[in-house]
């Protein structure tokens, strides 16, 4: 009689057989792992999708207009959250945001191949929507922006101190296209500039198109955070100290003096009144 195996009721097991049952083969296993991959990928691009359409969004910088602060190929992370909550972009924030009326006309452009279009489209490389750019807030609705001869730019008044300008750059521009301007920012806009002054198209060279050089805020994709490639070049993009300045916000200086108003109107009415009492 020859060796023979006997499950755990005491029941004749089948040759091959584990305790627990039949042993699973390896190519069986295998086989599982690839029916599965299609569904683990699928799942991956719908995560990216999602991420970059409602959390964070990866671009690419294209030119030189916001040097030194970002270099040609840079990819830089975008904040898409915080604007579905209601925030709005704030002075000094590098910005991503779309063309507002042909900003871009006669600029070269990239032609991504179809792979790196759908990529591109589920956020798992850089966008490549060529429509997008990328300045720095320098004045929100409300705002008065002035330029004077070679600078400094002053804000609601205020001078800036801008150690992010080019080097050899003068933070304001003395030519006729739009170095020497006054503005005043409409509620609902924006006034933006680069980093690199003589050498960036923003809103002081485009005050002809329809609004005025001006940005909505509509168009504003999301703030800029982090330089995340090349990992040499990974840094942060805070919002420079001079964008602090006591006086800058105008609406925060007013808006102490109108709740001292409020209050003080009810209690004038309350001296008054005690006032009449006393008189009758």
């Amino acid at each position: 009689m020859g060796n023979s195996a006997v499950g755990a009721d005491g029941s004749p097991r089948a040759e091959g057989e584990g305790p627990e049952g039949p042993r699973r083969s390896g190519p069986g296993r295998h086989r599982s792992f690839w029916r599965e991959l299609p569904i683990l990928v699928v799942v991956a691009l719908v995560l990216a999708l999602l991420i970059k359409t409602f959390l964070v969004q990866a671009f690419s910088i294209p030119s030189e207009s916001m040097q030194n602060a970002l270099q040609p190929g840079d990819r830089v992370l975008v904040d898409k959250l915080t604007p579905w909550f209601g925030a709005k972009p704030g002075r000094g924030e590098v910005v991503v945001f779309h063309d507002p009326d042909n900003w871009l006309t006669g600029q070269p452009t990239s032609h991504p191949n179809v792979v790196q279009k759908v990529l591109s489209f589920v956020g798992v490389m850089p966008s490549a929507n060529e429509q997008d750019l990328i300045k720095r807030v320098i004045g929100v609705g409300g705002d008065t922006v002035e330029c004077k001869g070679t600078g400094p730019l002053t804000v609601n008044g205020k001078p800036l101190t801008e150690p992010y300008v080019f080097p050899g750059n003068t933070p304001c521009s003395v030519d006729q296209r739009g170095g020497q301007f006054r503005v005043t920012v409409p509620q609902g806009k924006l006034w933006m500039m680069g980093d690199h002054r003589q050498d960036s198209e923003d809103s002081r060279y485009h005050q002809a198109d329809k609004n005025h050089g001006f940005v909505p805020v509509d168009e504003a994709v999301g703030r800029a955070f982090v330089v995340a490639w090349p990992l040499s070049r990974w840094t942060t993009l805070p919002v420079p100290g001079t964008f602090d300045q006591p006086g800058i916000d105008t609406r925060a200086a007013l808006a102490p003096g109108g709740l001292s108003l409020a209050g003080a109107v009810p209690v004038a009415l309350w001296r008054r009144r005690r006032a009449a009492a006393r008189v009758h």
